[in-house]
């Protein structure tokens, strides 16, 4: 088989959130993080048809990448990736899954507080503010009757440097506590859930993408 475009980001994404992936029979492949902080659950217009785990993503993409364009025959115990039209060829051995990080269970999203749009110019702009300002932390900051605000600061200091974006109207008072470093986002625009029981659920708006990322405590 030969992996899709769309396949192969999700697969790069993924790998920014864990080196680890268990891979199940089917289309639809997950990820945690190391801290169990994110979520990530992804249906891939290619489907495998055997079970197999990869202790190290970006190694494996890494490998994908001595190819123009390949094809990989999987096996029980590894994947050979082959040059279309011959030439050239890799074996790759699986990891032990018992090895792995992978999520155990579904995530359920509880009773939802907060909804907004979030897009692709403004994850941009909150990563371009977080890395000038050298700031981690990001607010969602609502005023009844008034506006849904992200600020990009630092929680830990009083008189850091801020930067606010709009993204909404807002139904009632409320904070919420992201870190930047946990948005770890394939590109597009999301429609965001927040849970005041300390989770969010953002889900990609036009592909079947979705990830469940904890809220910072207060």
């Amino acid at each position: 088989m030969q992996l899709s475009n769309d396949t192969k980001d999700v697969l790069k994404n993924f790998s920014t959130i864990n080196q680890n992936l268990l891979v199940k029979s089917g289309n639809v492949i997950n990820t945690m993080s190391a801290m169990k902080n994110i979520v990530a659950k992804a249906t891939i217009p290619d489907s495998f048809a055997n079970e197999f785990a990869i202790y190290d993503l970006n190694e494996f993409l890494s490998a994908m990448s001595l190819f123009k364009s390949p094809t990989l025959d999987f096996g029980d115990q590894s994947v050979r990736l082959n040059e279309e039209g011959g030439g050239s060829s890799l074996k790759y051995f699986f990891s032990d899954p018992s090895v792995v990080t992978t999520p155990k269970t579904e995530i359920t999203m509880p009773s939802v507080d907060v909804e907004f749009t979030f897009t692709q110019d403004t994850f941009n702009a909150i990563s371009k503010a977080s890395a000038v300002l050298g700031v981690p932390d990001v607010v969602l900051k609502g005023t009844a009757g008034g506006s849904i605000e992200l600020l990009v600061t630092d929680r830990k200091n009083e008189t850091s440097n801020d930067f606010s974006i709009k993204v909404g109207d807002a139904p009632s008072d409320f904070t919420y506590f992201f870190k930047v470093e946990n948005l770890k986002l394939l590109g597009g625009d999301y429609k965001v859930q927040v849970s005041e029981k300390g989770i969010s659920h953002f889900a990609h708006v036009n592909k079947q993408v979705e990830y469940f990322i904890a809220l910072e405590a207060k």
